[in-house]
């Protein structure tokens, strides 16, 4: 018989695993609810056994012509979940679904309260959609209304008319306040997959739609599963450092499921293999789809080390060919933000493929934990957090990982940077405050100090560390438009910390400045000219980074700072202050 359980109303007392700090606190099938339109609606919400935050996340509608509970016990779901690692979610029809539009706004409001991290933590990157049967209909009008969103669609069965309401209109973009998420909800390329009876009628119209949406090219391919595949055009007039042009539109046709019938298992698999390849990762503008970049697939390597109690670990990319020369090279460390992880931002950040071209070892650990909610779950990942009202020394832990690389290749220890986004950048500056000697320059992103938390400014930063700080001009923790201080209109605090930098380094109060591309840049200069405080903001970006940022912070900055053995600063070769 299927239990469904009701999650916690606190979880502040369940015990944490100190040997895989983001480890689900429960496990099993639970009724959630969603409040969208004045009315309260439930979905279920399976987490497997052993399930890590951040795994993939997939959303079903599925047929009204069963029970979803019966649908959910007498199919292969939960199985597939458990053998994947991946979180599930499966919507609820109200007897039959409505096909005016309210059920796909419920699926898309779903798709934002699982992400609230109130009993467990998915980010927004990886979120996939699957509709069947008559919820085929209710997923395509969902994913067409919030399209850039999901990062992959498939559907199962013939499409009604109403699955083309969407394919004009967007759901409007939502200011989500102070969380990670944001809603952008535009038109963007999309991996899709469709099953049904044959191409004729609405089943016709949607192929065209994604066909259109996603540059298709006509040539028509095949392969055992899928008897169309269609390839997005080779012609491509922006760089793919961002996005990559990556959605194909696959159709099965004679496909038919009878009523009350789940999915072939088999048949799914080779679905979710194609729908899993892709991610939707933040960007300015919109949100951009990549390939996904599995960490040992691309050639990282997964260490751990004890901490505080706690096993920590970290991802490590090594060129081959910087293994092979066995001749010192810098090392630049990259961190995630709050409820990220290593495995993802080594994903979002793109930094080992610069690594991978300018031969140099990219480290990407992972952060401590902490409570980000009264009551609720004590382990969301974040730099210098605290447990059981126990501080994580997080630099620390940084500096023994670098220690830990230096034992097994030789790194210059002049070129040692630090970059990070959100969380990750405010623990990049604490790196920069707090061991001064071992970085030579660091790039926060989207945050340059702990918000909420008051640590004394330091009156001097001996020997001084360069700063590139980055951040969208719409982020919601660093930009405040109507009381902002400085050029950019920086939170007070932001403004504080940016103004004590410029006294203690003696810079002109005044900046240089230029835009370059999407962003604009402020230059604060020393006597000797040197750039030692750039703030750069994102036009059209909310609190997010992108690959091309890791591209920039290396080639446009770190490259051209070192350290003397000495200890000096040095620009281009030569003393910086």
């Amino acid at each position: 018989m299927l239990q469904v359980k009701e999650f916690p109303q606190t979880m502040a007392h369940m015990e944490i695993d100190r040997s895989d700090m983001k480890k689900c606190l429960v496990s099993g099938l639970f009724r959630e609810q969603v409040e969208w339109g004045g009315r309260t609606r439930t979905f279920y919400t399976y987490l497997a056994p052993g399930l890590t935050y951040d795994r993939n996340c997939l959303i079903v509608a599925p047929p009204d012509d069963v029970p979803v509970l019966e649908y959910i016990e007498n199919g292969f779901w939960r199985e597939f979940a458990d053998q994947e690692q991946i979180f599930l979610h499966f919507l609820e029809p109200e007897g039959r679904w409505n096909l005016d539009g309210s059920d796909a706004d419920y699926m898309n409001q779903v798709y934002i309260q699982v992400q609230s991290r109130t009993c467990y933590v998915t980010i927004q990157d990886n979120v996939y959609a699957v509709g069947i049967g008559k919820g085929a209909t209710v997923a395509q009008q969902a994913l067409m209304d919030m399209t850039s969103e999901w990062s992959g669609l498939a559907t199962f069965g013939d499409l009604e008319d109403a699955a083309m309401n969407n394919a004009v209109t967007t759901r409007r973009a939502q200011d989500m306040g102070q969380v990670e998420l944001t809603v952008s909800a535009s038109k963007a390329q999309l991996p899709v997959w469709m099953l049904w009876s044959e191409p004729a009628k609405a089943n016709k119209a949607v192929k065209d739609y994604w066909k259109k949406q996603n540059d298709a090219g006509e040539e028509r391919f095949s392969n055992e599963a899928a008897n169309e595949i269609y390839f997005p055009s080779t012609v491509y007039k922006k760089s793919s450092v961002n996005e990559e042009k990556i959605a194909q539109v696959r159709i099965t046709s004679h496909f038919s499921l009878e009523p009350g019938k789940n999915l072939p298992p088999e048949l799914f698999r080779t679905v979710w293999q194609f729908l899993a390849m892709a991610r939707r990762h933040r960007c300015y503008g919109q949100k951009a789809l990549r390939n996904y970049m599995e960490p040992e697939a691309y050639g990282a390597r997964l260490y751990t080390m004890e901490h505080q109690g706690f096993t920590r670990l970290w991802y490590e990319y090594v060129p081959e060919h910087v293994k092979e020369a066995g001749v010192p090279v810098p090392l630049v460390v990259c961190m995630h933000g709050r409820g990220g992880s290593a495995e993802s931002f080594m994903d979002l950040s793109g930094l080992s493929r610069v690594a991978e071209e300018r031969d140099f070892i990219a480290v990407f650990p992972e952060s401590g934990i902490y409570q980000q909610r009264p009551g609720g779950i004590r382990n969301v990942l974040c730099w210098n957090g605290a447990c059981q009202n126990e501080e994580r020394d997080d630099v620390a832990f940084i500096l023994k990982v670098i220690e830990d690389v230096k034992r097994r290749y030789a790194i210059d220890e002049g070129r040692i940077y630090a970059c990070g986004q959100s969380s990750g950048g405010a623990m990049t500056s604490r790196l920069a405050m707090d061991a001064p000697r071992v970085f030579a320059a660091v790039s926060p992103w989207s945050a340059i100090k702990e918000p909420q938390r008051r640590i004394p400014l330091p009156e001097t930063m001996d020997p001084p560390v360069p700063y590139l700080f980055l951040l969208g001009e719409h982020d919601w923790l660093c930009v405040d438009k109507d009381k902002g201080e400085l050029e950019y209109r920086v939170t007070p605090d932001i403004a504080e910390f940016i103004r004590n930098l410029i006294r203690i380094y003696g810079l002109g109060e005044t900046p240089r400045k230029y835009r370059c591309g999407e962003i604009q840049y402020y230059v604060y200069v020393n006597e000797k000219q040197t750039p030692m405080l750039t703030v750069g903001t994102v036009k059209d970006m909310s609190h997010a980074n992108y690959p091309r940022e890791s591209w920039i912070a290396y080639d446009e900055f770190f490259s051209r700072f070192s350290r003397a053995e000495d200890g000096a600063l040095l620009y281009m070769g030569e003393p910086a202050v």
